[in-house]
């Protein structure tokens, strides 16, 4: 049994296809195979079920990638240590970000950094919390940046900053003629609102009180994936819908006349970098939660924990 032969399990766990597993390690499908049919020998057991697709391990063969996962943990931190104690900033860090801050926060702080830690590959995608939590535990990516708390012990929040949440109004819309809003003031008949799953659609229940009310049928209803596309029905249609600041530092002066701001406690989302308790790439981190404050706007570092809106 050698660690190479761990880390092809555990790939082939992860991608549940041998020809992707092995792309993924930098091999030919046959050596994999046959690395794995030789692990598979010694221990006188089959780990996966060939026969599905996708290939799926065995009871026993879930028992070992296990095990394989918790071996390779302890290599990766060894490694880690080392380069940490060499001061060496160099290796790839596996990153899950939310949609909601996706298009804002990555272009504020990624080409920067990658200019800055030319050592470093940085790899994103894309993920709802309930993912990227699934995905820390598992060890398949190294932090997440989401929106918090959490409330899970196997997590650590690294709060980055607190950004306001404001109203998006048609000009149709009668909030349109408020200076500043409360959440009364709107029409949940005119809501538009992110798809299940996102944790801005929590926070604007949350905040708009949505589960003590019921909302009338109307004609149409749609619900997004998307803030942008929610802005856009705003813009060309009619209604309201809640954006996170972010979303609207690059807005024209057209489309800033088309924000209105909460009337104070202003509600306010918890934006944070998180990681797995057992973590292992700490400097890595540490420079990126860094980078990611340092490009921050003074507007949104400003910003006061004042009215935390409930995920």
């Amino acid at each position: 049994m050698t660690i190479t032969q761990l880390e092809y399990i555990i790939a082939v766990d992860t991608y549940r296809h041998f020809a992707t597993a092995a792309e993924q390690c930098f091999i030919t499908q046959p050596t994999l195979s046959m690395q794995i049919q030789k692990l598979e020998a010694d221990l006188g057991i089959k780990i996966f079920d060939r026969s599905k697709q996708p290939v799926i391990p065995t009871e026993i063969g879930e028992e070992i990638i296990q095990q394989a996962r918790k071996i390779s943990h302890e290599v990766k931190m060894i490694q880690q240590l080392i380069r940490d104690k060499q001061g060496i900033l160099q290796g790839e860090l596996r990153i899950g970000i939310i949609p909601t801050l996706a298009p804002y926060l990555l272009p504020m702080f990624l080409q920067t950094f990658l200019n800055k830690y030319p050592e470093i590959k940085i790899r994103v995608k894309e993920m709802t919390t309930d993912v990227i939590i699934e995905k820390l535990k598992a060890g398949r990516i190294d932090a997440g940046l989401l929106v918090t708390p959490l409330q899970d012990n196997s997590i650590i929040e690294y709060v980055l900053f607190y950004e306001e949440l404001v109203a998006y109004v048609s000009k149709k819309n009668a909030a349109y003629k408020k200076t500043y809003v409360l959440a009364d003031d709107i029409d949940l008949k005119e809501l538009w609102l992110l798809e299940e799953g996102h944790c801005l659609r929590s926070q604007i229940i949350n905040l708009c009180e949505l589960k003590k009310q019921t909302k009338e049928q109307s004609h149409f209803e749609y619900e997004s994936g998307s803030v942008e596309t929610l802005r856009k029905m705003v813009e060309m249609n009619n209604g309201v819908t809640i954006l996170p600041e972010l979303a609207t530092l690059d807005f024209s002066v057209k489309q800033l006349n088309m924000v209105r701001h909460f009337k104070a406690p202003v509600p306010v989302r918890e934006v944070s970098l998180v990681t797995h308790r057992n973590y292992i790439k700490k400097k890595l981190v540490d420079v990126l939660k860094e980078e990611i404050i340092h490009t921050l706007p003074e507007k949104i570092i400003m910003n006061k924990k004042n009215n935390l809106v409930k995920i």
